[in-house]
């Protein structure tokens, strides 16, 4: 499948509903990108089309227990027997992990780290939701197990080697998410700016007569406008092939940040009514402290921009 077909694919999720466009090209998109980077032909063909029109749904299994950000110390071994490879291993905090039909799950085999398309029912394959979760409530999120799970080499990503082929996944993921928590951030600032003129107090006066008030909602266009340039910016240097790590790492740490502090200053401004279900408010600062941490720590993008501008990787 060329790049040309992929985009024709996803021209159709612009053209679908809102509802599946977002969960199509944010969850969707973590699973059709390596199957269109490194999968066979045979995988494409089988697999894109499904997951793009949304009659199949994937997840990313990346993530361990005891391996987020660093996912060079994955524990999770693939070993050949045979024809065929056998998986051993847990990956956790992964999004569609009991809806998804097929999984991509990343471990560790001889020849280095290996990416395999494992579907839904194979023996030795499960997976379970993780309940009790304050943020992303209406997420499924899910730990797979993988117990002497067989899979044939057919289900091997064949051009995966190593760990700079899950990285390069990520990435795609992480250029989304910079772009889209702006559209929280401004639901946020619309909600405060709206709830400003409309709620009065003092002498019957609206509260956007304030200086205090003004100086936030001034703060929180100012930001989202900024964030708005960074992703454009981001977005051209993407389709010019010149779109490093460390521009992502940017546009995600700074855009999260900001994002989450638009969500804290619009409850602010809403007083009470902020923490309540009739304004978007606090679904949106809960859901967007987890951004901050998720596809990368702000702590390990802050890293990944102090290695490009120093040369010196502080992680390592």
């Amino acid at each position: 499948m060329s790049n040309v077909e992929y985009g024709l694919i996803m021209q159709e999720i612009e053209r679908a509903d809102s509802g599946l466009r977002s969960f199509v090209s944010v969850q969707g998109a973590l699973v059709m990108y390596p199957i269109l980077a490194y999968g066979s032909d045979e995988q494409k063909r089988k697999w894109l089309p499904l997951l793009q029109s949304g009659r199949a749904i994937g997840c990313f299994g990346l993530t361990e227990p005891d391996f987020g950000s660093n996912p060079a110390g994955m524990r999770t071994t693939a070993r050949r027997e045979g024809g065929c490879w056998v998986l051993n291993g847990e990956k956790t905090w992964i999004t569609n992990g009991t809806m998804a039909d097929v999984a991509l799950v990343w471990a560790r085999a001889e020849e280095g780290i290996v990416g395999f398309l494992v579907e839904k029912g194979t023996p030795g394959f499960s997976a379970t939701d993780i309940h009790g979760k304050w943020s992303m409530r209406a997420s499924v999120t899910s730990s797979l197990a993988l117990v002497d799970c067989r899979v044939p080499e057919t289900a091997r990503l064949p051009e995966a080697k190593g760990l700079k082929a899950p990285l390069s996944c990520l990435s795609q993921a992480r250029f989304g998410i910079g772009c889209g928590v702006l559209g929280a951030a401004m639901d946020c600032y619309e909600t405060a700016r709206e709830y400003s003129t409309l709620r009065k107090q003092f002498d019957g006066r609206p509260i956007a007569s304030h200086q205090l008030v003004q100086e936030k909602l001034a703060w929180m266009v100012t930001e989202i406008t900024k964030a708005q340039l960074l992703a454009l910016h981001a977005g051209r240097l993407k389709d010019q092939g010149k779109l490093e790590a460390a521009h992502i790492s940017m546009l995600k740490r700074n855009n999260a940040a900001i994002s989450l502090e638009c969500a804290r200053l619009s409850r602010d401004l809403l007083g009470a009514n902020g923490i309540t279900d009739e304004y978007p408010i606090m679904r949106h600062l809960c859901n967007l402290e987890t951004v901050k941490t998720y596809e990368g720590t702000d702590h390990i993008h802050a890293l990944v921009i102090g290695e490009r501008v120093t040369g010196v990787a502080a992680y390592k």
